[in-house]
Parts: structure tokens; sequence; C-alpha cells
């Protein structure tokens, strides 16, 4: 099988089950709000359960050694991500899109860890490392086609139920399309000890912080994008061209990282960072032109960002990708639940997220410091003598 089939399946897989499978809540977010299903605080805390799920769904991806439990967790998301998607048709009120949402989050990880993993490795295998680096434009493009369904929807009066099961529909197709050419796993080559370990712990570690406090910053734009986007434009349809723009400029990101020489990594890594963080500054200056630089300041390095943290962690441990992959998305599901709590506790004692915006980009900032800082620390540990 052409490992350019197998990357680009992986591509749409992405596309599906992050792009759908975790982010249709985001254009959803304003008409479950408008039809008095929850209100804003309560929107936080569907999304801090999508968060929860993703990061037991990374965990437990942890552990999948055998590829008979790689396949079981990755079609079994793929297919998970369709079936929920379908069934929030049904769903009424709070709990039910909470639960709903939480499951969604599970199977969501399971499908990320498992690509990044076998398609970086495909990729790798085949002197196709570039190619292998566009896979994780997949979420971008699936951020948009749910965000030009939303649009749709708007214009044509859909309520959320039916555009529920729009998504599903969509979702069903992209698995149907790529399912017989997903990348398959292999038994795991035996590796000493010492080569996974050695030096590593460290740099890993510093690594999961840095993409726990991406987590928190990038979170609130991204969950809270169209609901800001639609009390500033008052609920027109206009409000609907945000959120596939982030898609987008999230792709088109990915692109341009893809194209970059080899190395200085963590430099990529740094300016992705306070990109970002200057993104969700930008959203506190209100209007149109705010929301239109928090769409190309945040979403432009989204997933360009995402792609350059699994990056330096084949750096810093080649040997240990599917492990550092469940790690790296656990602590990142971490910052990722902390955000929308932290969104619930300002709305609910400011009546907005202007105070949770303030920490979301300090929170990036600081992360840009560590990520500058690991370089360093790692130039200075080639030079030292061994031993």
């Amino acid at each position: 099988m052409s490992p350019i089939v197998q990357l680009l399946a992986s591509a749409v897989a992405l596309m599906m089950a992050m792009g759908i499978g975790r982010f249709a809540l985001t254009p959803q977010l304003p008409r479950l709000i408008a039809e008095g299903q929850f209100d804003l605080t309560a929107g936080g805390l569907v999304a801090a359960a999508n968060y929860l799920g993703y990061f037991l769904g990374a965990v437990d991806a942890m552990f999948a050694r055998q590829p008979a439990q790689v396949r079981l967790r990755l079609h079994g998301g793929l297919w998970l991500c369709v079936l929920l998607t379908l069934i929030s048709w049904a769903a009424d009120g709070f709990w039910s899109h909470l639960l709903l949402r939480f499951g969604t989050g599970v199977a969501s990880a399971w499908v990320l860890v498992m690509i990044a993993s076998l398609s970086q490795q495909l990729a790798s295998a085949h002197g196709r490392q570039r190619l292998g680096a566009l896979v994780f434009a997949g979420p971008g493009v699936g951020i948009a086609v749910t965000g030009v369904l939303a649009l749709g929807a708007h214009l044509l009066g859909l309520d959320s139920a039916a555009l529920w099961l729009v998504y599903g529909v969509a979702a069903l197709v992209m698995l149907l399309a790529v399912l017989p050419w997903l990348p398959r796993a292999l038994e795991p080559a035996a590796t000493p000890a010492a080569v996974n370990e050695q030096g590593h712990g460290t740099g890993i570690g510093r690594l999961g912080l840095v993409y726990a406090l991406y987590g928190i910053g990038y979170i609130l734009p991204a969950t809270f994008l169209s609901q800001m986007a639609s009390q500033q434009f008052h609920g027109q349809w206009q409000a609907d061209l945000f959120w596939p723009a982030f898609g987008l400029a999230s792709a088109l990101g990915v692109a341009i990282v893809s194209l970059r020489r080899p190395g200085r990594t963590s430099a990529w890594l740094t300016t992705t960072l306070w990109l970002q963080g200057l993104g969700v500054l930008a959203c506190l200056l209100g209007g149109g032109i705010g929301l239109a630089l928090g769409v190309l300041l945040c979403g432009g390095p989204f997933l360009a960002c995402m792609q350059l943290v699994m990056q330096r962690s084949r750096e810093l441990a080649p040997h240990a990708t599917q492990r550092n992959a469940g790690l790296l998305t656990a602590c990142f599901a971490l910052g990722q639940l902390s955000g929308p709590l932290l969104a619930a506790l300002s709305s609910h004692f400011s009546g907005g997220l202007q105070p949770a915006l303030v920490l979301a980009a300090a929170g990036m900032g600081l992360a840009g410091i560590l990520a500058k800082g690991s370089s360093r620390s790692q130039a200075c540990a080639s030079l030292r003598p061994a031993g």
C-alpha cells in the first residue's frame, strides 16, 4: 500500500476525529445557549468534560503496546466519534451533552495518539517527513468543514439537533472513505532500555509542562471563539465565518512550518507559542478586528505548535514515540481541562471571559520561555563530556 495514500488517510482520520469529534462543540455553542439548553458557565463545564475524556483517553493510549491494542483504539475511536456525534442529535440539556462530549473526548484522544505515532513512523520509514508533517493539517481542515456546515445551517435556519445530524453523516462518510487505507500497527521493535530512557526524562517532562500551558492558553479562544463572535455580531451569519477561518489558518500554519529546514525546533515552537499569546490578547480588544487578529494569531500557529511538540519529542526520545505522544497528549488534555474551568470561574465571578483570557495569554508567554530554555539546556548538555 502506498505510503502517500496511508498518510492522506491519516490526515482525513484526524480531520474527522478532531475537526468534528473534538471541535464540533465550538460552532454549536451559540446555538445551544440560544436554545436555552445551558448558559455560558455550563457550556464551559460541558467543554471541560470533553477535555477530561481526552485526558483519560490519552493516558490509556500510552499503554497500548501490541498491534491489536493499537488497532482497537484507533478503529474504536473513529467509530465512537461517528456514533456519539449522531446520537448528539437527540441530546437535550446539560447532562446529555456533557456525557456525550466526555465520550468523544476519549475517542478523539485514542485516534490522535495512534495516528500521530503510526503516521510519523510511516513517514520516517519512507523518507516522507514533510508529507508526514502535513498530516497535522487534517484537524484544521476538519474545523473549517464544521464551520462551513455551521454557516450553511445558520442560513437555512437549522437548529442544533439538525446540525449534529449533519456533522454525524459527514463524519461517517469520511470514515468509510479512509477505513481501508489507514496505516497498520506493527510489532514494536526491541530497543535497549538505556536508549529509551537515558538523558531524556527531564526534556520530555519540561516539554509536557510547555504543552500543558499551551493547552490552557489556546483552548479558550478555540472553545469560545464562535460564542464571542456571536455576541459581537448579535447572532448574524457573519459570526459563523470566524470558525472556518480559524481552521483554514491552522491548516496553512502546518503547511508553512512543514517547509522549514530541519533543526531549530525549539525556536520555532517558542515563536508559535508567543504568537498565540498575542492572539489571545487580541481577543480582548473586542470588535471584528480583535476577533480577526485572534483567528490569525491563534489559529495560524495552533496545529503547527502541536506538530512541533511531537517533532521535539521525537528528537528527545526517537524510540518512544507512542509512549511520549500519549504522555504529551495527556499533559495537553490537563491544560485544556483547566481552560474551560477557568472560563467558568471567570464567567461566574466577572460576567465575562476577560480575566481568563489574560491568564491564558500569560501561560502562553511562560510556555515560550520554557521551550526556549529547553533548547539552551540541551545545547549545554551536548557540550558536556560524557562519563
